[in-house]
């Protein structure tokens, strides 16, 4: 390890800058997000940096470095793009002990600036020694991904009780026993949630020994379409936590793989007059395994709210206060709209987008056709395979032009995407001429001839 990682504390401390450029910015602004006091000494200073220092309450000067600038300083950076006014700064200071960071020379530096990932009070650090900065950038990415902002609300929590838990738990064992429970609970979800004040309470019954588990917790969460990079941080974060997993026939078996890998798992898939499960018995097969105290996690392809009856679902764990978390999820009319190649709403085309279900609870397509014809919008069906001649048929009948451009996407957004388009008098029976399986979204209007000129993603697969 070339370089030990430590964390300094600037609060009120004198820094050094030498340089008054865009890149002696940068290095100030994390100064000053530290507190640290700046001292910035350069021939000329862009304005930023200049009302930087007066924010800081720290001083300016308009001039060449001197060696009675390090006076006082407890950090040093040479920002300048002298590199011989660098290499003197950086020998003045290690003569006198004071730790320096020389930008873009990490021989010239005792001290180095990591990748941060900032949450406070929780912060993560990550350094390549100097020799990869933009690779140790990528990681901080990466653990940007996973890491929700409100992390740092939850080490804000932990820390105004840390010291009546030790006072409670003077033994080391126990106290990391009672905090990976709280950071791993239902505590640390609340506070994700944004619901401070619940998980303020959940902690000071825990204290106070009343937190027996009698209730768990529902996440009610889109899957998106089918490629899983287009789930959200949030909802790979609860995939990960959940006790069990309820998942239906939209979601795609590698979304599923990232469930938790001992997370009980049950289908309760649903298709077209076929139902595993019924509804009602999902609605109540939830409450009854919340109320086991269980982490249940209800995953639905695209979103819950668009034609996934998230709204059935969680109006029964409302009935029967089960606590819930909702998180959207890219819907297939957006999700499998943009990887084919086909805008929902375009200025020359459409105006507006309708979503349409393409079959009733009665199992009919009994719908509004009059309003459906209106022109300048994209109308998207889902469910729509089976019920795609007569969709068709009425949209012609009520008005439509035959002639109208159409789609039907197959397993949108995933390795298996297929793309019919033709017309509402040709796409039934170019439909019928393969082997199509749901699900399918199918998408009218003129925003369809579009495709020929956006279509993406097939060639980014065929390049793979």
């Amino acid at each position: 390890m070339e370089f030990l990682p430590l964390f300094h504390k600037l609060q009120g401390r004198w820094v050094l800058v030498v340089g008054g450029g865009e890149v002696a910015l940068r290095k100030a602004r994390l100064l000053a997000d530290a507190g640290a006091t700046l001292r910035v000494v350069a021939l000329d200073a862009v304005g930023e940096l200049e009302q930087l220092v007066r924010t800081t309450g720290g001083e300016l000067q308009l001039r060449g470095y001197q060696a009675a600038d390090l006076d006082k300083v407890v950090l040093v950076i040479a920002a300048t793009d002298d590199s011989a006014l660098n290499a003197q700064v950086s020998a003045d200071a290690q003569a006198q002990g004071i730790p320096v960071n020389v930008v873009d020379a990490p021989q010239l530096c005792s001290v180095i600036f990591p990748a941060i990932v900032d949450r406070s009070p929780l912060v993560v650090a990550v350094s390549s020694g100097g020799d990869a900065p933009v690779l140790a950038r990528l990681v901080r990415a990466k653990i940007e991904t996973w890491l929700p902002a409100t992390y740092g609300h939850l080490a804000g929590l932990a820390g105004r009780f840390r010291h009546r838990v030790k006072a409670l738990l003077p033994n080391v064992q126990q106290r990391r026993v009672f905090w990976e429970e709280v950071f791993q609970g239902q505590i640390a979800e609340r506070m994700f949630a944004g619901k401070q004040q619940e998980a303020e309470q959940l902690l000071e019954s825990k204290l106070a020994g009343n937190a027996e588990r009698n209730v768990g917790e529902v996440y009610l969460v889109g899957a998106g379409p089918g490629d899983p990079d287009l789930l959200t941080f949030r909802a790979l974060r609860l995939m990960q936590q959940a006790d069990v997993v309820l998942y239906d026939r939209l979601v795609a078996p590698a979304i599923i793989e990232l469930c938790r890998r001992d997370a009980e798992r049950i289908y309760v898939g649903k298709q077209r007059s076929e139902h595993a499960v019924p509804q009602d018995q999902i609605n109540q097969r939830l409450v009854d395994l919340a109320k086991e105290g269980k982490c249940v996690l209800r995953l639905k392809g695209g979103d819950p709210f668009i034609f996934g009856r998230g709204g059935e679902e969680i109006e029964e764990l409302a009935s029967h206060g089960i606590p819930f978390q909702v998180v959207p999820g890219i819907t297939a009319a957006s999700g499998c709209a943009a990887y084919s190649g086909i805008p929902l709403t375009h200025r020359d085309y459409a105006q507006s987008v309708r979503f349409v279900t393409g079959h009733l609870k009665d199992g009919t397509t009994n719908l509004p056709w009059n309003d459906l014809v209106a022109p300048g919008q994209t109308l998207v069906f889902y469910m729509g395979l089976v019920g795609l001649p007569s969709i068709c048929q009425q949209l012609i009948a009520h008005g439509r032009s035959a002639e109208t451009p159409a789609a039907l996407i197959q397993q949108g957004t995933t390795q298996n995407q297929r793309v019919f388009t033709g017309t509402l008098e040709t796409l039934p029976q170019l439909v019928a001429e393969h082997e199509v399986k749901a699900p399918t979204l199918v998408i009218v209007g003129e925003v369809v001839s579009l495709r020929d000129k956006l279509a993406w993603f097939e060639g980014a697969q065929s390049q793979l």
